[in-house]
């Protein structure tokens, strides 16, 4: 084996290792974190008690419902950061974000609609996989002709951008009229949705294998990514489909914010700070900056939620106020950097 090779595997193991104990120190510091305190001598008892289906003892109760919030929270954000890294790719802007194209604004309009109509929470939840999907699919077809050709690269990113604007501010339009006209009763509802909360997310298994296959494909095209980030231009000639990455990069990123949009409502900043913070911290090697991305963004998000449901127990934040404040200074401080 090469000797590079071999130092980048070590790298690679070393980051994805310690990323790892973070995330695991994240679900646990969430699940001991509450109104009411579980002391870490109680969480191997508790963890026993969920592990043969019973939950008799407070600790187990209170365990069972924050760790499947923190569980959720996690794979959002992992979906978000990770969607983040090949939003970046496909745009070539390190400033790219997975909502940069309007398709959370879709999901938003379906689950907002749904609400208005008061729908089940199974409806809403599809209204906004719908919306999104819709949103994609525009996307694509307004766009098509540039996204199959990669000698037009940057021209198909222009029109992409150009396309994702003019769709979002028809969203936005009518999100804003379904907020005018919606009863005070939903209003409170709708608007923690649009901003993003994860209280009362159930467990979900689709957006976990949403995020395996997303997770599969970026590793399985990381070269290729570096390839056509550091030779747009060239890229056809060194042997990458450009056109071919460029359509997967779309629909798995998108697939990624939509299910994570519909998990959690609009999160916003953890796509567009964490990929950008690990490319900073780790260098923009995508071998190593999607696993190191998708484990940061799922342990902040985690670590988020934790604060918005602590900060003023018993009132709940909306996690996306949270991730808002904190996001704020941090973009700003990295775009500083970027200037620099």
């Amino acid at each position: 084996m090469h000797p590079h090779s071999r130092n980048l595997r070590t790298r690679a193991a070393a980051i994805t290792g310690g990323l790892l104990l973070f995330v695991i120190a994240s679900l646990l510091f969430s699940g001991v974190t509450g109104s009411v305190h579980i002391p870490l001598s109680d969480i191997p008892g508790a963890l026993g008690q969920l592990w043969n289906g019973q939950a008799n003892s407070l600790a187990a109760t209170l365990l069972d419902l924050r760790g499947s919030r923190a569980l959720t929270a996690f794979v959002t954000g992992a979906a978000l950061s990770l969607a983040g890294v090949m939003m970046q790719a496909l745009l070539r802007n390190p400033l790219a974000d997975p909502y940069v194209l309007g398709i959370s604004s879709g999901a938003a309009v379906g689950a907002l609609a749904a609400m208005l109509f008061m729908c089940a929470a199974w409806v809403v939840d599809a209204a906004a996989f719908g919306g999104a999907v819709a949103v994609s699919m525009m996307l694509y077809f307004l766009a098509r002709r540039d996204m199959r050709s990669g000698a037009a690269a940057e021209g198909g990113t222009a029109l992409l951008l150009l396309t994702g604007v003019i769709l979002t501010a028809a969203c936005t339009a009518l999100i804003t009229l379904m907020l005018s006209i919606a009863p005070e009763s939903r209003l409170r509802t709708m608007v923690f949705w649009l901003i993003g909360d994860l209280a009362g997310a159930p467990m979900r298994w689709i957006p976990w294998i949403v995020l395996a296959g997303g997770t599969l494909f970026a590793l399985r095209s990381a070269r290729a990514i570096n390839v056509m980030a550091l030779h747009a231009e060239a890229a056809v000639t060194l042997g990458v489909n450009v056109g071919a990455l460029r359509k997967g990069l779309f629909f798995v990123s998108a697939l990624l914010t939509a299910s994570a949009v519909t998990n959690a409502g609009s999160v916003g900043f953890v796509g567009l700070i964490v990929p950008h913070a690990c490319r900073f911290a780790f260098g923009p090697d995508h071998r190593v900056l999607i696993p190191a991305a998708m484990l940061t963004g799922g342990g902040y998000l985690v670590l988020a939620d934790t604060l918005a449901r602590t900060l003023f127990a018993p009132l709940q934040l909306p996690v996306g106020v949270v991730t808002a404040l904190i996001g704020t200074p941090v973009f700003l401080y990295q775009l500083h950097r970027l200037q620099k």
